[in-house]
């Protein structure tokens, strides 16, 4: 955008969110059922678009390599399981991630830029992205300054994505892909997260990701909802493709399930792929191996049977 007017009047202009609508539309979608061979096929793509998370003070590089090792073979004892997409962790522990997923195709995902609260100047945001992106990372996730955001300064919001989207090229010319956080449990209204949404498109996001999993709420289906309508209409106004990651509060199989009938329906099957459609999750793996055991082989597996994470 060439000017902060001009991104306000955009971003301003865009249609209001039908609250009830958009409610109702998501518990409609709920309702739907899947045939079983179709509930197999979801419970593998569920388990492939996962961003194995771990993301507390207290993570150590034995943790994460386990994490790691999770991610790689969900269910060591079934070789058909897929891989997680995705393990995401703090900038000081991408090496040890990039090195215990070598040759895995399983990616490494930091947060950056002041994660959670993204308040700290733009210099130390980007020096956090730099140093992830030298570590290894394939992808970044970083939050936006909610308060700019809410205050009505678009335009900073808008700068900072733009710059750290420069600093996720790395030295050899590679660039890391940027999942841009919301926070929409913060931003108060339907049509602020669609404005949210638009404004990191524009910017340059390569996901739209709903939360940091650190505030509550975090993903929702209504939230989804609108950011799923946003990159479809996204790519048909500009023809680029940007992917969406609900992320905090899934935890079960069944509601899985639920967001992608949702992408299905709201974006379209090109959206049903990883490269595309992400989980932000810890607990929901777990729940998803439990599923696809019990359909293999018609029984659940005890408790101890998957790590906890």
């Amino acid at each position: 955008m060439s000017s902060p007017g001009a991104l306000r009047r955009f971003l301003h202009g865009l249609p209001g969110v039908d609250q009830v609508g958009c409610e109702a539309r998501t518990v409609t979608l709920s309702t739907r059922s899947i045939k079983t061979t179709s509930k197999q096929w979801a419970l593998d793509l569920a388990i492939s678009m996962i961003d194995l998370t771990t993301l507390e003070g207290q993570d150590t590089a034995g943790k994460v390599r386990a994490l790691c090792a999770k991610g790689r073979r969900p269910d060591p004892a079934d070789p058909t399981c897929p891989s997680a997409a995705a393990i995401c962790v703090y900038p000081d522990m991408v090496a040890t991630a990039k090195e215990a997923l070598a040759g895995s195709g399983v990616l490494v995902a930091s947060v950056a830029s002041a994660f959670p609260a993204g308040r700290s100047t733009l210099d130390i945001k980007l020096q956090d992205t730099r140093d992830a992106v030298a570590a290894g990372a394939d992808e970044i996730d970083m939050v936006i300054d909610r308060g700019a955001f809410l205050s009505g300064d678009y335009q900073r919001v808008f700068d900072d994505i733009v710059a750290i989207k420069q600093a996720c090229v790395g030295s050899t010319g590679a660039s890391a892909h940027l999942k841009v956080i919301l926070e929409t449990g913060e931003l108060m209204t339907y049509d602020n997260v669609r404005r949210a949404s638009w404004l990191a498109m524009l910017a340059g996001a390569d996901f739209i990701k709903t939360s940091t999993g650190k505030v509550q709420p975090a993903a929702t289906m209504p939230v989804t909802m609108i950011m799923l309508e946003a990159v479809r209409d996204f790519r048909d106004a500009t023809g680029r493709m940007v992917g969406v990651k609900p992320a905090g509060g899934i935890s079960s199989a069944k509601d899985a399930i639920k967001y992608l009938v949702m992408v299905n329906e709201t974006a379209g099957d090109d959206w049903l792929d990883p490269r595309w459609f992400r989980f932000g999750a810890s607990r929901l793996l777990n729940d998803l191996l439990m599923q696809r055991t019990k359909m293999s082989t018609g029984r659940y597996s005890g408790p101890d049977y998957f790590t906890l994470d």
